[in-house]
């Protein structure tokens, strides 16, 4: 697979890169990784980062503005995305070729070329991977390629902690701080909140309700978010929090906006990718999201993480 990636690369001219929607860590960091492995390695081509920038995460990379006819004849591989209807930037159909490179379960297949590990810790690390794979058909790997996907492995294991880190993932990552790039600088930016952000997250675990079967949840309305001075985006960041709560099993952040309450799904054994599923979400086992469009499907969305913890 990675060899139909390379063919596809050396045939196009422009390459366009996408992610998901609302953004993390490991979106970015295989979404701008790849695009700086690509322009160190073919400095002749047109290669692009597009989407919605994300505030919080524009310490990482910032998002390219091209026009609809920077699509014709391209390229176009969308990163960390399993559906396509979490695609940031719907154009991403204008393209010649399309690539889908994830390592969420692949409920969607859309693209001429999948290439989906479910065993990889994030995308990052697949990423890494297509780099190594590709060494002798000249790519190079920089300084900030090795920073942005460090930057996604070290988002979506938790900084190592999460199950899906693996001695590969442990491996990769000692290489990649071999490269020119500040951990620590990374790790303040990637860690640290404002003072709003800390109160906001003292809330949630003086206010987090125990339910039947282990199941915990935080209800987090729009008022309570401007009480705070917080995003949506920046009171998601809070949603890995709860973990350490003895009895805890699985837990649900539903975070109102506008036009939606964005469900955050996690859970510390129980499978909960199948109850996101059931509202317009999907993600990992244990990691999920979805989303819901009136609070009176909040208890359809804790009576199925009930079951899924019984």
């Amino acid at each position: 697979m990675e060899n139909k990636i390379f063919d596809a690369i050396e045939q196009h001219g422009t390459i366009i890169i996408h992610r998901h929607v609302r953004p993390d860590p490991d979106a970015y960091g295989s979404q701008c990784g790849l695009a700086e492995i690509l322009r160190a390695s073919f400095p002749g081509k047109a290669v692009y980062s597009v989407g919605k920038d994300e505030d919080t995460l524009s310490y990482l990379c910032e998002m390219d503005k091209i026009p609809d006819s920077a699509y014709e004849g391209a390229l176009v591989i969308v990163c960390d995305t399993a559906n396509t209807e979490r695609v940031c930037d719907e154009r991403y159909r204008l393209g010649k070729t399309l690539i889908k490179i994830d390592h969420h379960p692949n409920e969607d297949p859309y693209g001429d070329v999948m290439w989906v590990d479910t065993t990889a810790s994030s995308t990052s690390e697949m990423i890494y991977e297509l780099y190594l794979s590709g060494r002798e058909r000249g790519l190079v790997l920089n300084d900030e390629a090795a920073r942005l996907l460090y930057a996604g492995i070290v988002g979506d294991t938790g900084r190592f902690l999460y199950p899906s880190t693996t001695d590969k993932t442990f491996a990769y990552a000692g290489e990649l701080i071999h490269y020119n790039f500040s951990r620590t600088d990374l790790y303040d930016k990637m860690y640290e909140l404002s003072p709003n952000i800390i109160k906001l997250n003292g809330f949630i675990l003086q206010n987090f309700e125990m339910r039947e079967n282990g199941v915990a949840s935080v209800i987090l309305t729009k008022e309570l978010l401007q009480e705070h001075g917080a995003l949506p985006s920046e009171a998601s960041l809070l949603v890995s929090e709860l973990g350490n709560v003895k009895g805890i099993k699985a837990w649900v952040f539903f975070i109102e906006e506008d036009d939606q309450i964005r469900v955050r799904l996690r859970s510390k054994g129980p499978v909960i990718n199948g109850v996101a599923r059931k509202f317009h979400g999907g993600g990992h086992p244990l990691a999920a999201g979805a989303s819901i469009f009136s609070w009176n499907e909040m208890d359809d969305v804790i009576r199925e993480m009930n079951k899924a913890c019984e």
